[in-house]
């Protein structure tokens, strides 16, 4: 992936100096995704540490605990607990922490881990609608149609309960249920205490605290981010300052991330936008927020859904706040089929291969599909009943 991130850099760079992405737009660009960076990294780097104090494996220990050995309430509880990290410390946090928590408790109490894996890749992804802070799209999305963060809840909580309820049909049918799980019961894992209860409560209330804030604070989200990190870090520096490391830094997101909205940005001045325009068209009735979701999903499947909803956003007019959430809404639950459609499946990938899970390609890209169609369905489905 390091490869990948400081190639795509690379030739949005190259594209930048050639000309063959003009400067104005290079500069637009710059301007709308310097906070969604400057967002990103405190989130991650907050989430990463509040991963290092434990907070989440206490979580995990308690919903293998409150399951009781049953597989039907552990996957009710799996489900609540990854739809709520990525509600909350939205999906590339979801994909990069949540996940290796999830292996480990599919370790300590001895089941599969492809199902719980799958579980909180699909849900880093399809339960990223609700709040700003899911999703680095919601932010661009909220600022474009002003909303605020409790403004965009009110407006996305149908479309959210509608694909999580999708989602969680599709994961117990395809990877749940006892055919496929290979087990009836479970053993449930002793309970676990952090190493350092000051920490661990320092930054469990740093995370209630961030919430709080982006609901009810008037500042950017970066800020409430910031914010939330500086708190996590000052409290490390106190207790474990060996941990503060400048690898706790998401890097290779920071380059990735401009190089793949640079790389988009040319494809759309030369041809893309025009494509997306006709595409999509202007309707806001039932069939034009279909096709505009199933554009975004599509899209986001071919390139990423980063890119693809900045490109797409340009194209719906000014006006239409249910056709620009459709879209959202393919670009956010739309992008389960290829590895590549959205950084937290691409981290998501990665994290398995770094604990040795085997990921079934073939599975994975017929089984999203599934939930790709379905999910973006329902929630555009949600949308239309509720506008």
């Amino acid at each position: 992936m390091d490869l990948l991130a400081c190639a795509l850099l690379a030739c949005g760079l190259l594209l930048l100096a050639t000309g063959a992405l003009p400067t104005h737009a290079a500069g637009d660009v710059a301007r709308r995704t310097a906070p969604l960076l400057a967002f990103l990294a405190t989130v991650i780097v907050m989430a990463e540490l509040t991963g290092r104090a434990q907070v989440f494996d206490v979580l995990a220990g308690g919903i293998s605990r409150v399951g009781k050995g049953s597989y039907a309430r552990l996957f009710g509880l799996c489900v609540l607990f990854a739809s709520a990290t990525a509600l909350i410390l939205n999906l590339d946090t979801t994909a990069v922490l949540l996940t290796p928590v999830m292996l480990a408790m599919a370790a300590r109490v001895g089941i599969a881990p492809l199902p719980l894996a799958m579980t909180t890749v699909w849900l880093a992804n399809t339960a990223s609608l609700l709040l700003p802070v899911s999703n680095l799209t919601n932010l661009l999305a909220a600022d474009r149609v002003g909303l605020s963060a409790g403004g965009l809840a009110a407006r996305m909580w149908a479309p959210q309960a509608a694909v999580i309820a999708a989602t969680a049909v599709c994961l117990w049918a395809m990877y749940w249920r006892r055919g496929r799980r290979g087990a009836d019961v479970y053993v449930p894992t002793a309970a676990f205490r952090p190493a350092d209860p000051v920490l661990f409560r320092t930054c469990a209330l740093a995370c209630a605290g961030f919430l709080v804030a982006i609901l009810v604070a008037p500042v950017p989200l970066w800020a409430d981010s910031l914010a939330a990190a500086l708190v996590v870090v000052v409290a490390f520096a106190l207790r474990r300052p060996g941990e503060l490391r400048l690898s706790l830094v998401p890097w290779r997101l920071l380059i990735m991330v401009p190089g793949m909205f640079l790389v988009v940005e040319t494809v759309n001045v030369h041809g893309l936008h025009t494509l997306l325009t006709h595409a999509m068209g202007t309707e806001e009735g039932a069939g034009g927020l279909f096709r505009s979701a199933s554009v975004g999903a599509g899209l986001s499947n071919v390139l990423n859904n980063l890119p693809v909803y900045l490109a797409g956003e340009a194209a719906v007019p000014d006006g239409n706040r249910d056709q620009l959430l459709a879209f959202l809404i393919g670009t956010n639950v739309g992008p389960l089929v290829t590895p590549w459609a959205s950084l937290a499946t691409l981290l998501w990938f990665e994290r398995c291969r770094t604990a040795g899970v085997k990921v079934p390609l073939a599975r994975f890209v017929g089984t999203g599909l599934v939930l790709a169609v379905t999910g973006t369905a329902a929630a555009t489905g949600a949308l239309v009943l509720t506008s």
